[in-house]
């Protein structure tokens, strides 16, 4: 091993220790959610459904570009086909 991958190794344990130890001292209410608690109709759980259908949003936009734009090439792609079809017949006439 060279000494750079030994000081880059060391770097990542002392890296991954501070983050463990950075876990393991987080309050126990950082990992629970507002259905933990049992306080459904709380803001902290209002506040969850609104980021759960911002991104539900934006996941929903993207496939639909995604889907309307390979709908677009499809036609693009058929649009050529009969142009490319409809000059052959004119050229063999």
């Amino acid at each position: 091993m060279t000494a750079k991958f030994k000081v880059q190794n060391s770097k990542f344990k002392v890296a991954l220790a501070l983050l463990g130890f950075a876990f393991l001292t987080l309050p126990q209410h950082a990992f629970a959610c507002a259905a933990c608690f049992g306080q459904s109709d709380s803001t902290m759980a209002k506040s969850a459904n609104a980021g759960i259908f911002s991104l539900l949003v934006v996941v929903v936009a993207m496939l639909v570009t995604g889907a309307s734009f390979f709908i677009f090439l499809a036609r693009k792609a058929a649009a050529y086909a009969r142009a490319e079809q409809a000059k052959q017949v004119s050229t063999q006439v």
